[in-house]
């Protein structure tokens, strides 16, 4: 990856920086009431996958809370557009929310500890639903968890041990539909975009979200205008925590670890929770 003197130099000042003023505001012995996003967007069974998607893009959220008789029974998340529709070729606006929602609905209580939340979601491998004397009160995701990580020794081993290793990649001329069609069959988020055979950018499943799907925007079309750029790094032999610290500063999921200056393996907000979890 190609990267100047100037921001080699530059990259462990900001990290130190970001990651001191991270820790200083963390708070302590958090509940999952104190994790939560209050604000559930929620939808029906009935409801069309390009309505679902056109609110989860008008607002930058990446699941939405199924409602059938006033009751929460399940969820509908980005990834289920990706590797439900999408990877099969099928067209959103011929298939509803119940045709690929995730049920029944994991859900937590709103006095959980962070640590058993933690445990919950790698269990269940999905977002969970609080409740609060049996009312939906909120949502809690793998990026809510990583703003609130506690500086422990759990979160101090390095993330070389969770990171993902086996990259996938592709060119910035590559069509959005077959980077779509990849990462639903990898049952990936994300793929790092090459320009002449040099990583300068990567392609999300909420960029597939929010600029595609729910804009109804043909996917024929080259992914390299599309890409997130350019590429937030972090030094192999970082720990989780400091990984955590610098995901929720830039508000990203996923981010690419290097050993000298080149790209080793990607790490999600997923796999941090793991690691604490564990």
């Amino acid at each position: 990856m190609a990267t100047t003197q100037d921001d080699k130099r530059k990259l462990p000042e900001v990290l130190d920086i970001a990651y001191e003023q991270y820790k200083r505001d963390l708070p302590k012995n958090q509940l999952s009431k104190d994790l939560m996003s209050q604000e559930v967007v929620t939808t029906t069974p009935e409801t069309l996958l390009e309505n679902a998607a056109q609110v989860m893009g008008e607002n930058h959220i990446g699941s939405l809370i199924v409602m059938k008789y006033k009751t929460p029974v399940g969820i509908v998340t980005e990834r289920d557009l990706l590797s439900k529709v999408i990877t099969y070729g099928l067209i959103l606006s011929d298939q509803k929310v119940e045709d690929v929602m995730t049920y029944p609905l994991i859900t937590v209580s709103s006095e959980a500890k962070i640590k058993e939340v933690a445990q919950l979601m790698i269990r269940a491998r999905s977002r969970l639903a609080v409740f609060d004397c049996g009312k939906l009160v909120g949502i809690i995701t793998a990026s809510d968890l990583i703003k609130s990580l506690p500086d422990v020794p759990e979160t101090e081993v390095k993330v070389d041990d969770f990171m993902t290793k086996d990259l996938i990649t592709a060119d910035e001329e590559t069509p959005v539909i077959t980077i779509a069609k990849v990462m639903g069959r990898k049952r990936v988020g994300s793929i790092i975009i090459t320009r002449k055979e040099e990583p300068f950018g990567i392609f999300t499943e909420r960029d597939l979200l929010t600029n595609f799907l729910a804009k109804g925007k043909t996917l024929y079309t080259e992914v390299g205008p599309q890409a997130s750029q350019p590429l937030i790094v972090i030094p192999s032999g970082s720990s989780v925590h400091r990984t955590a610290a610098a995901m929720a500063l830039n508000y990203i999921r996923r981010i690419p670890i290097v050993k000298e200056y080149k790209i080793v393996g990607i790490i999600t907000a997923r796999d941090l929770v793991e690691a604490y979890a564990k």
